[in-house]
């Protein structure tokens, strides 16, 4: 019998109409645990490195987490892997919500789709009952809109519907994939829908889920629950912190080049709680989740959306524009169906280039002169990709090289062609260099979280934070003791901080856990209510598997390193892996190449960043060295002689 998980995908070719349900193998359950680490086998075997992301052999694969449907609270994060049309690299794009969840009730673990639809179809899931649906009447519908109508046409207000709206239709490189108060934002998965003609995934599940030792699980989740709620140091502090003086005085405004400190004052505070009191009319949390880091706004003139992490400041910030206009435009986009990281950027970008005359009203016919109505008309442009928008439509790095004319050097914030949370400082941070550098998922929310961004000045308050830093090892609570204000940690240190913060981000994605409760949170009050020591007794009364924190670790390093090939077989290589020019104003190159080498040394990798054929066999990844070899991207025994993970136990 299979506990936690249900045994089977569901494969839809799109191209063919056809839909099966496949058992899978519970042997890549016990190297992968599941969620995007199954998923990276998965198009590991079935997608060659030469396939175009757009094209119908790509794979766009919704996973549930090994968790999701367990009484594990705070289990409901869906991941959303294929390759990206933006970077041809790897995405892994997460959303929370109940989508994940209700799948996993209707029976399946995976949906896997492959192929192209003739015309615009949406699926429609309710246990064993699943249909390619005619979706020509949801054409040009917002997201949110889409679930309501297809929630009434299927005649239940239960089903959970995951949906792009008419950037994703348009294969727009910032296309998100909506669900509920979530979405799977990143890097172009919803480009990657809309090139299959697949507008929306309705589930509806009633199927029981085995646990292995339900009466113990019960009984810890039960407390855990209890935990969460009264933790003050998880959930997303974001939604309902209303002193936001530290984002507007170190993000940066416009295309990521501009600070403006001082911004938030108690005035402006006010008119935002004023208004946001006018707007809201509801929180939510996700399913199973005593949090409530989610709230739907009401805005005059738009549908109901909700509001997630930051994006209520994003859009005000890049067009210089007070904070109203960011409700007004978030219904707008949010209905569109558009990243409110990557989206901003873009639409300031095109104003900067506009500004240095390199875009001149040949490109921009009646452009509006204010910020707001600058950003509109740009929206409508790139939604439907007509005239200039259709270079906007993918990305900073690609339109600017597209564009030519000098506007490269207007290409402020992107790693590996994506755009980056836009946050600008001083003096360089390594751990942040490295993960910038070398994370697979291109998003360093993705990555960052278990280590404190910055050391504590007051040595009392320290030493207190370590003492109640469960979640840490033993290196890191001495690491973190002796790292004082203006200084920076040793090299070992750094690459360490990296690769723990890396690791959790792997787990939580394999099980499903909201990074929230755990990867993203460590920094902030050093105690997540899941963490490298408790998660293994969670992960074996669910399943049971036998797993202990050590095991659990090499998982996630087995996963990392499998997400790492997918991206060195499609020409991934160092040249690549560095941070925006103006990240940090104070650098030293040389110093951080001598980083970066240590890094790609603890984690058994060559100089050039590929994993040594010791390194991939030793995590029984023996067929990716093989595929190497055979390829040309190793030579025989190419690569220094792994440390990773004997240097990087648990304890």
């Amino acid at each position: 019998m299979r506990y936690a998980e249900t045994g089977y995908n569901l494969e839809v070719d799109l191209s063919q109409g056809t839909v099966k349900r496949v058992r899978t193998d519970p042997a890549l359950t016990e190297l992968h645990l599941g969620g995007q680490g199954t998923a990276a086998r998965i198009l590991w075997d079935r997608v060659p490195p030469e396939t175009d992301p757009l094209s119908p052999e790509n794979l766009l694969i919704f996973s549930t987490g090994l968790l999701h449907g367990t009484p594990v609270p705070g289990a409901n994060r869906t991941s959303v892997s294929t390759f990206s049309p933006l970077t041809n690299l790897y995405v892994n794009s997460l959303m929370g919500g109940w989508f994940g969840p209700e799948l996993k009730h209707a029976g399946y673990d995976k949906i896997i789709i492959s192929g192209e639809a003739p015309g615009l179809v949406y699926l429609w899931i309710h246990n064993d009952k699943v249909e390619i649906r005619d979706a020509s009447h949801l054409q040009g519908k917002g997201c949110q809109e889409t679930a309501t109508l297809l929630q009434k046409e299927l005649n239940d207000p239960r089903i959970q519907v995951a949906a792009i709206g008419l950037a994703g239709e348009n294969r727009v490189f910032q296309a998100t994939i909506e669900h509920a108060n979530s979405s799977a934002s990143r890097h172009g998965v919803g480009a990657v829908m809309g090139a299959k003609r697949l507008k929306a995934i309705a589930v509806r599940g009633t199927n029981d889920l085995n646990i292995a030792r339900p009466a113990e699980l019960w009984e810890l989740c039960r407390n855990k629950y209890k935990e969460i709620h009264e933790n003050k140091n998880c959930g997303d502090p974001m939604a309902h912190d209303h002193n936001e003086s530290f984002h507007v005085d170190n993000f940066a405004w416009g295309n990521a080049r501009t600070r403006r400190k001082g911004y938030w004052s108690k005035e402006r505070e006010e008119k935002w709680v004023s208004l946001w009191k006018d707007v809201r009319t509801r929180d939510s949390g996700c399913y199973n989740c005593p949090k409530d880091c989610h709230y739907t706004i009401s805005y005059p003139g738009r549908h109901k959306y909700f509001l997630k992490c930051f994006n209520k400041l994003t859009y005000c910030m890049a067009a210089f524009e007070e904070i109203d206009f960011n409700y007004d435009i978030l219904g707008l986009t949010s209905a569109y169906g558009l990243d409110g990281f990557s989206t901003p950027q873009v639409l300031a970008f095109a104003v900067e280039l506009y500004e240095a005359g390199i875009l001149t009203e040949e490109e921009l016919p009646d452009f509006p002169s204010d910020g707001a109505g600058r950003f509109f008309y740009l929206l409508e442009k790139v939604v439907r990709r007509e005239g200039i928008g259709d270079v906007l439509a993918n990305g900073v790095y690609l339109a600017a090289r597209q564009i030519g004319k000098g506007a490269e050097a207007f290409d402020h914030n992107t790693t590996k062609r994506v755009e980056q949370v836009p946050l600008k400082l001083g003096v360089i941070n390594y751990p942040f260099y490295l993960m910038y550098c070398t994370g697979e998922k291109m998003n360093i929310t993705q990555i960052e979280g278990s280590f404190p961004q910055a050391p504590i000045a007051d040595p009392e308050k320290r030493k207190k934070f370590v003492d109640n830093w469960e979640a840490a090892p033993e290196r890191f609570k001495k690491w973190f003791l002796e790292w004082e204000p203006k200084e920076h940690m040793p090299i070992e240190a750094s690459v360490n901080v990296c690769d723990w913060n890396e690791a959790m981000h792997y787990v939580d994605d394999s099980i499903g856990t909201c990074a929230w409760l755990s990867s993203f949170r460590g920094q902030f009050g050093g105690s997540p209510p899941y963490h490298l020591f408790n998660l293994p007794q969670i992960i074996t009364l669910a399943t049971g598997m036998e797993l202990d924190s050590d095991g659990l670790l090499e998982i996630s390093r087995r996963n990392r390193q499998l997400v790492r090939a997918l991206n060195i077989r499609r020409g991934l290589r160092r040249t690549e892996e560095k941070p925006p020019e103006d990240h940090w104003k104070i650098r030293d190159p040389e110093m951080e190449q001598k980083h970066l080498d240590a890094y790609y040394e603890f984690k058994g990798w060559t100089n050039d960043g590929i994993p040594a054929k010791e390194t991939l066999d030793r995590l029984g990844l023996d067929y990716v060295s093989e595929d190497f070899l055979r390829r040309g991207i190793l030579a025989g025994a190419e690569g220094a002689p792994s440390t990773e993970v004997s240097a990087g136990k648990a304890e």
